[in-house]
């Protein structure tokens, strides 16, 4: 294909002038329309969720959201390993879009985002209340095909940006989730924040200090915001760490998911 678009390229330069200015323009029109074409076929196709099933009687979801640019398979694998056997694991992909961080190129986002600064009071707030919706969307499937697994058993966790929709979604959403876990991330749309009616649920902020893509100082600032908040929240330092995971932190988060969605016992499943 790209020698066939040589000779194509050739064979204009050999046109009188005007020819020229009309041919070339013409090709940069098909090459805008073929991009468009398929930046929209990119954008319409839905890409399934991985699931990976419990093991056991399910009676717990554990929903993860993978960071800008990622897919729902990034996290799957990791997460398979520390999941307990009776949580199912679900991690979605999110749409393709045009990113302005990333020159308006489209990839897998949840929402856009315009700069590294998460002070710089210029986020997707419309996008991220977009795409939190969506995900409160998936709680409700979760909960009306699994009438065992209420919303006190649906964790929900993150890397980077996905840790920012699950914060966001975790506090402002409709459901009281067990849980939440943020890897690398931070809240995002704090001025949409209603900080009186926030839910409260059990928070795991894991951060390494040496992140070049979320500045650890923005996940201080997060810190600040949450700890006096809620009830139950624990900061992670993790020394050296750059943007990504150790194993000292998916140790972390395996003792987390135990403490909040314990394995139930037959008593405790005939109580509820």
């Amino acid at each position: 294909m790209l020698i066939a678009f040589k000779k194509f390229t050739l064979s204009i330069l050999r046109l009188p002038t005007k020819l020229q200015i009309l041919a070339g323009t013409l090709l940069i029109i098909s090459v805008l329309i073929t991009k468009i074409l398929m930046l929209r076929r990119m954008a319409s196709s839905v890409v399934k969720p991985v699931v990976i099933s419990s093991t056991g009687n399910h009676t717990a979801t554990l929903i993860f959201l993978h960071g800008l640019g990622d897919t729902g398979h990034g996290w799957a694998e990791e997460f398979a390993q520390v999941k307990p056997s009776y949580v199912k694991l679900i991690c979605p992909t999110a749409e393709t879009m045009p990113v302005t961080l990333n020159m308006g190129f489209s990839m897998p986002s949840w929402f856009d985002i315009r700069s590294l600064d998460k002070d710089d009071k210029n986020e997707d707030i419309e996008g991220i209340k977009k795409a939190s919706n969506d995900i409160i969307g998936m709680i409700d499937k979760e909960i009306a095909e699994n009438p065992n697994v209420p919303a006190s058993r649906i964790m929900l966790g993150g890397f980077s940006q996905g840790a920012a929709l699950s914060l966001f979604t975790g506090l402002t959403g409709t459901h009281n989730l067990a849980g939440i876990i943020s890897l690398s991330g931070y809240l995002p749309g704090r001025e949409a924040v209603d900080w009186e009616k926030i839910k409260k649920p059990p928070v795991l902020q894991c951060h390494g200090d040496a992140d070049s893509v979320v500045n650890y100082q923005f996940a201080l600032g997060t810190s600040k915001e949450l700890k006096p908040r809620l009830t139950k929240y624990t900061f992670k330092t993790y020394k050296g760490l750059d943007h990504s995971s150790c194993m000292e932190e998916m140790s972390d988060v395996q003792d987390f998911i135990k403490e909040c969605i314990p394995e139930e016992t037959k008593a405790s499943q005939s109580q509820s």
